[in-house]
């Protein structure tokens, strides 16, 4: 059964006319971590939608590489210009071994379940130098209370979940877990952050994690 299926939502919507501004616009983690990276780094946006890190890290002096699954997404970035990309998936990128200096994958690494991801993060730290940072976010195992209360839904593997929502991607797989499971998923990384926040919704938690490629 093929899990990392979410490309198709998102496809779907990014060939609207209008996109919601809430994924046009950098998030705080994103700029604050840029912050610090040294002008001119090349750097990999994993799963980069219609660009809103990309085009930004970009005007920032940044070497931006962005990938997705979602072709719709990436002819946005296309028209904007700036930006190289890749229609690609993300446990199977088409770059050589420590080709980026940082890598970035925002909401994205967990449409899938413990297959997918674990192949997915064995792809960043090929494609990223040793002493890159990874910055990302994971689904929280307390999340799942929220998800079950809105919708039924189905554990189909190991921390895997579908729910029957018709306007969401959550009808495609997602995985959740702890601390403690998500640190077991990243050999190879040394933790400098993790901290498990809510979003705009309550009961949203997401982790927020920066790694360094060992």
């Amino acid at each position: 059964m093929k899990t990392d299926t979410a490309d198709q939502h998102w496809n779907a919507q990014w060939s609207k006319d209008t996109v919601d501004a809430k994924w046009l616009t950098p998030e705080a983690d994103v700029i604050t971590w840029a912050e610090k990276l040294p002008k001119g780094a090349r750097l990999l946006d994993l799963g980069a939608g219609v660009g809103r890190h990309a085009l930004w890290l970009a005007d920032q002096g940044f070497g931006v590489v962005a990938v997705d699954a979602a072709s719709e997404g990436l002819a946005e970035i296309d028209r904007a210009g700036g930006v190289t990309t890749q229609l690609a998936r993300m446990d199977d990128l088409p770059f050589d071994d420590g080709s980026f200096d940082h890598v970035l994958s925002w909401n994205v690494i967990y449409h899938g379940d413990e297959d997918i991801l674990l192949r997915t993060i064995a792809e960043i730290r090929r494609v990223l130098k040793p002493g890159g940072t990874y910055l990302g976010t994971m689904l929280s195992h307390r999340r799942l209370p929220f998800e079950r209360a809105k919708a039924e839904g189905q554990e189909i593997s190991r921390n895997t979940w579908v729910f029957e929502s018709a306007a969401s991607d959550k009808k495609h797989p997602h995985y959740y877990c702890t601390a403690a499971e998500l640190l077991s998923l990243f050999s190879g990384f040394e933790v400098q952050w993790l901290e498990d926040r809510e979003h705009e919704k309550p009961g949203s938690y997401h982790w927020h994690l920066l790694m360094e490629r060992l």
